[in-house]
């Protein structure tokens, strides 16, 4: 079976060092995980009023397909408490994004967050993304 290299952005607000760690040995236990890039803190974006993030992202090699890792680590938010609120960018226990999907950009946020690109030269640096 092909294994997929994904890079899967990480960011959490709430108790963000406790979360991040439960949110990599879980992915360490389902998933190769290849490295993890350092995190920074960033401010919030759209919503001021809230604590600011830390964040930073995954590099793993896994089996499953996009919408299975999709489902996946939608599961894994819920399982470390993330509650979905109309205020997509409200605070949050945790938050995993698919960025890079077999050296290509599938999240368009990768263009806009700085250190998303950051996370992403410091995990693949061969890997030239063009911004807009």
């Amino acid at each position: 079976m092909k294994l997929n290299e994904v890079v899967i952005g990480v960011g959490s607000n709430i108790d963000p060092e406790n979360n991040i760690k439960e949110a990599k040995k879980a992915v360490e236990l389902t998933h190769n995980l290849i490295r993890t890039s350092s995190f920074i803190e960033t401010e919030p974006i759209g919503c001021k009023n809230q604590n600011n993030f830390l964040n930073g992202a995954f590099l793993i090699k896994t089996e499953m397909d996009t919408l299975t890792l999709k489902s996946w680590l939608k599961s894994l938010e819920k399982k470390l408490g993330r509650i979905r609120s109309e205020n997509k960018n409200g605070p949050r226990t945790i938050d995993l994004d698919i960025i890079i999907w077999n050296k290509e950009v599938v999240d368009n946020e990768v263009y806009e967050r700085e250190f998303l690109l950051n996370s992403i030269n410091e995990l693949l640096p061969e890997l030239k993304i063009n911004t807009k």
